[in-house]
This record gives C-alpha cells, sequence and structure tokens, in this order.
C-alpha cells in the first residue's frame, strides 16, 4: 500500500514535538521507510523538521536528508554543527557523502571533514569531489567488492565477507589483477560450485561492461538502460577499477534530464521549481517571452511587406494564423522526435537520409491536409485559383518546417549544444516566420500580384 500522507498524521507529528514526546516519535517513525519520513519533514515546520532529525539516530537520518528537497537540507544543516553533519556524513555512501559535502560552502565543507573519524571515507569523498558532477566519477560510489584474479575460492570468500560489511548492496563481484586493473566478473553461482582450492582466474568472466571516470552521465544512462545493468563499474585510463555507478543514481539522472528537457521544450532557461521566488521563476521565462516577442514583431514586419500586395485578396491574411499554427506544430513534432531519440541513442545514419526521410513524411502529410484545405477553400471564397495557391503554400510550408524541425536539433547536437532547447519556443517561433514569409511568396507567385 502506497504511503500517503495525512492531515492526521501531520497533526500528531506536530503535537508530539510540541510536548517533546520523543517516544511517540520514535514510535512512529520506526517502521517508516526513510523516503516517507523526508516528505513527512518538508511538510511540517522548519523548527520540527530539525528537532525531528536531531532526536532520530544517524543511521536513519543520513537516508532522510538524502531524500529531502535541496533547499530544505540546506537549511538544516545550518542549523547543525560541523560534528553532527559529519555524524551523518560518516553513514552515507561515499557518492550521496560527496554530494553532501559539495553543497556546503567551502569553509564549513573544512569543518565537516575534519570532524569525521575515518581517514579513509575522508580520502575517498575528497577523491569524489575532485570529478565533475555530471560524469560517472561524480555519480560512482567507492563501496564496492572486488577480488584478485589470483586468489583461490577459499581466500575469496573470507574477503569478501569483511568487504561486503561496508557495502550496502552488492550488485556484483568484480575481479581485478594484482594491479588493480579490472579483468571481469564473478559469478555466485560458479563461486559456489567450485572447488575452494579453485583459483578465481579459472571461473571469472572475463566479457564486463565498463564506463570511463570521465564518461558523461547522460552516456553512462544510455548504457546502463542499454543493457538492463543494475550496476557498472568505473575505470580509468589504465582500466584500473576505480569504483561503481548503481540503477538508483541513474534513475536520478535520467530524471533530472527529463525535468530539464521538459522545462527547455516549454520555454524556461534554468532549472525552477513552482516554490522558488518570483524574480527567479521570472528569469528562467524572460528570455524566451522576450524571443516570442521579437518573433512576433518579425511576422509583423514580413506581413507588413505584403500589405499593399494582398489588399485584394483580404482572405489570404485570414488563414495567416492556420500556416503559422500548422508551421509551429510540424516543426515541435519533428524535432520532438528528434531529440527523444538523440536522448535514447536512437538516431543512427547520416543527416540526409534523416532529412530526405522527413521531407517525404512531411510532403505526404502536407498534401492530405493540403487536399481539404483546398476544397474548403473553394467552397468558401469560390475561387479556385486562391485555394490553389493557400493549399500548396501549406504543403511548402509543412515540408520546411519539419526540415527546420529535424535539422536544427541535430545541428545543436553535433555542436555540443541541449538538443532539447529546439523543441521550445526557439523552433515554434522560427517556423512561425519562416511559415508566414513561404505563405505569401507562393501566394504572390500562384495569383500573380
Amino acid at each position: 500500500m502506497a504511503f500517503e500522507i495525512t492531515n492526521e498524521l501531520i497533526n500528531n507529528v506536530t503535537l508530539y514535538v510540541e510536548n517533546s514526546n520523543d517516544k511517540a516519535l520514535n514510535e512512529l517513525f520506526e517502521e517508516m521507510h526513510y523516503a516517507d519520513i523526508a516528505e513527512v519533514l518538508e511538510e511540517v515546520s522548519f523548527d520540527e523538521a530539525v528537532y525531528i532529525i536531531k532526536l532520530l539516530d544517524s543511521e536513519t537520518t543520513s537516508d532522510i536528508l538524502i531524500e529531502l528537497d535541496e533547499t530544505v537540507r540546506e537549511k538544516i544543516f545550518e542549523q547543525l554543527t560541523a560534528k553532527e553533519i559529519a555524524e551523518e556524513i560518516e553513514e552515507l555512501d561515499t557518492d550521496d557523502a560527496a554530494d553532501i559535502i559539495a553543497e556546503l560552502p567551502e569553509e564549513r565543507q573544512e569543518a565537516v571533514m575534519s570532524q569525521i573519524e575515518d581517514a579513509e571515507h575522508v580520502k575517498e569523498i575528497e577523491e569524489l569531489l575532485t570529478y565533475d558532477e555530471d560524469s560517472a566519477g561524480g555519480l560512482m560510489a567507492k563501496e564496492l567488492v572486488q577480488v584478485n584474479e589470483n586468489w583461490n575460492v577459499l581466500k575469496c570468500v573470507k574477503e569478501m565477507r569483511i568487504q561486503a560489511e561496508e557495502v550496502t548492496r552488492v550488485h556484483s563481484i568484480y575481479v581485478v589483477n594484482d594491479a588493480g586493473q579490472l579483468k571481469g566478473r564473478l559469478s555466485l553461482k560458479d563461486l559456489l560450485v567450485a572447488s575452494t582450492r579453485t583459483h578465481i582466474s579459472e571461473i571469472y568472466i572475463p566479457k564486463v561492461d565498463a564506463v570511463h571516470v570521465n564518461d558523461s552521465a547522460e552516456d553512462v544512462a544510455n548504457i546502463m538502460r542499454k543493457y538492463d545493468l543494475e550496476a557498472i563499474p568505473v575505470i580509468d585510463d589504465n582500466e584500473i577499477l576505480l569504483g561503481r555507478i548503481t540503477i538508483d543514481d541513474i534513475v536520478d539522472v535520467i530524471k533530472e534530464e527529463a525535468d530539464k528537457d521538459y522545462q527547455m521544450a516549454a520555454g524556461l532557461t534554468q532549472d525552477v521549481d513552482s516554490d522558488d521566488s518570483i524574480l527567479d521563476l521570472t528569469k528562467a521565462r524572460l528570455p524566451w517571452l522576450f524571443l516570442g516577442l521579437v518573433g512576433g514583431i518579425g511576422a509583423f514586419l514580413v506581413m507588413g511587406g505584403f500589405e499593399e500586395s494582398f489588399s485584394e485578396n483580404a482572405i489570404l491574411f485570414f488563414f495567416t494564423p492556420l500556416i503559422a499554427a500548422m508551421a509551429g506544430n510540424v516543426g515541435v513534432q519533428s524535432s520532438a522526435i528528434i531529440v527523444q531519440g538523440l536522448a535514447n541513442d536512437d538516431v543512427k545514419g547520416s543527416i540526409n537520409n534523416r532529412l530526405l526521410k522527413e521531407m517525404l513524411l512531411a510532403a505526404l502529410n502536407g498534401v492530405v491536409l493540403a487536399v481539404f484545405l483546398f476544397l474548403f477553400v473553394w467552397v468558401y471564397e469560390g475561387k479556385i485559383d486562391t485555394a490553389f495557391a493557400i493549399s500548396i503554400s501549406l504543403v511548402v510550408v509543412i515540408i520546411v518546417a519539419g526540415l527546420i524541425g529535424t535539422f536544427i536539433p541535430l545541428f545543436l547536437n553535433k555542436r555540443g549544444i541541449d538538443p532539447a532547447i529546439a523543441t521550445g519556443p526557439f523552433i515554434t517561433t522560427s517556423n512561425d516566420i519562416f511559415g508566414i514569409l513561404i505563405y505569401f511568396m507562393i501566394a504572390k507567385i500562384i495569383l500573380g500580384i
């Protein structure tokens, strides 16, 4: 049964905190998942959230803090001492610990790190902080189970037991040589059925997928999605095993990327939430709204240039919104398909072939729509040449919009720019202007005005 926050639950938490009823709070949260507790803390007052964090044991609160909204977590940390934060950090895996430390002000980072008693934990966190947060190195955790190819099964099992104490969940057993280079992975089944004197080199599986420490988070996500991996090892230029990335971290990457792409498609230039300040929301929205304003002025200037020519064919102006809308819609459809394909690494082959396919598709759609439009205009206006001019314009506009919607995200991707930008107001505005310009030019040529 899914967890649900109710008014009764929040009221009880508030009442327990007000009365300092620690026993009731502990009993309430004892059977609750840490992610659910994080939801509760985001619903209660800030002072109540701090009270609960200080009450519960660090093993529980460390996981809760990871699940909290970054803004809430930042405010809570402001109320904790460096020692209290260090106690939380010590309970976390190195990847989560590094993420938490990175959010702290620089002087606070040093104070917290100095309070962590486990020197090896500190060293590993410092190493992770040197990597770009959007790289495999920034995602990986140092906790893993690795065995040497020269060990026999008996020694291997003993060493695995020791290592497993530091690992929350064992997804894979990695095999390395004396230099620490990744050689393969070990099947638990093969380990169990082998003789205790058998060397690991005789039973390990040499084929193992791995990513480089500097690979982008998006590339890692694509590999893990493609091969249905729960975890993947991370290596350096010398194939030294550095750590591993687990599926929970990749799910976060996929969600963040989807949120970012959705916001860009909606015309937001930066990552914002509904709870952000009016100033932050304005900064995110205004640039694209300004682009829309410029696009509208451009469309006005285009139409103004043809005003005299079409003074006797006013009906052409009445179809301008239709042409602009079709251009924008087709462009967004085409760009959305390409952006989705690029995100999933499904776009293969040459750009020319992709453009040719889109042109044929747009032409087919355009002809079907143009037939209906031709019949409508002919019946409504009674002029076959006007109906022909508007219909032909629609076909050409749809083809051009499809090509623009396909080419721009491919071009941006080649230049290292997020192609998701091409699914928003940028593509709509550009297609509006081109669509209106093409429409009036074709109509002027066909009607001879």
